[in-house]
């Protein structure tokens, strides 16, 4: 994911470790030495810079900016939420890329096998910025359960990526939003590979009924902290 935050070293009391023997692949890609720390540069400390004028209109709408023919198959969701900064102050402009499964399950990459339909009217991707009080929305499909060869018998909790692009490269976070009440989350080696119970519960968004359209969509808070004690944990 990251760099080290800026006032000191990740608390690994919460943040999962490189090596998390349940997830599997982790075994074989995580360092086998101590990382060396680099020292921040201007470029890091200044950069990068993005704007509104680079968004195109639909880059929030994951339920209608690959609409071939049609709506995609699904439950409608509201996500919102504000980016913080180790001061629970708002990160003003920051990026969101957002990616997740469609419905059933299924990504849209070669390597996804999953015997699951994919849906031509829904890609899994997107984009929003935050506004000046660091608040972000986007509108998306639930995404669903998926099985991985992780152990027998394997299925990953329904979840949406996140990868945050603060005020500058030190503000910089991969995570994953899972949602509240799943039954696959006691059983997920790379959720439960935070080994704080609070941590972990800053990766589950809240149900927010002032969210929830009428007839339309549900409606989920999800806030995200980039640095500090109450760091996110990252993915």
């Amino acid at each position: 994911m990251t760099n080290a935050n800026q006032h000191g070293s990740l608390d690994w009391s919460v943040q999962p470790p490189y090596l998390h023997a349940a997830y599997t692949s982790t075994v074989k890609r995580a360092p086998q030495q101590p990382l060396a720390p680099l020292v921040s540069t201007l470029s890091e400390l200044t950069g990068p810079v993005y704007g509104h004028d680079r968004l195109r209109p639909l880059d929030n709408d994951l339920s209608r900016n690959a609409v071939v023919n049609g709506e995609p198959i699904g439950e409608r969701i509201i996500v919102t939420g504000r980016v913080l900064d180790d001061r629970g102050r708002p990160v003003r402009n920051a990026l969101l890329e957002i990616w997740q499964a469609n419905a059933c399950g299924r990504y849209i990459h070669k390597l996804d096998q999953h015997d699951a339909p994919l849906d031509p009217n829904f890609t899994g991707a997107g984009r929003c910025m935050t506004n000046e009080h660091g608040e972000y929305t986007f509108t998306s499909i639930k995404p669903g359960a998926y099985p991985w060869k992780n152990h027998t018998n394997a299925w990953r909790p329904a979840h949406i990526h996140f990868s945050v692009f603060g005020e500058n490269f030190l503000q910089r976070l991969i995570t994953q939003m899972y949602f509240p009440g799943d039954p696959l989350l006691p059983l997920d080696p790379i959720y439960n590979g935070v080994p704080d119970a609070k941590g972990r519960e800053r990766l589950i968004a809240a149900y927010a009924h002032d969210v929830t359209q009428p007839l339309w969509a549900l409606g989920y808070r999800f806030d995200i902290v980039l640095a500090g004690a109450k760091q996110t944990p990252f993915e």
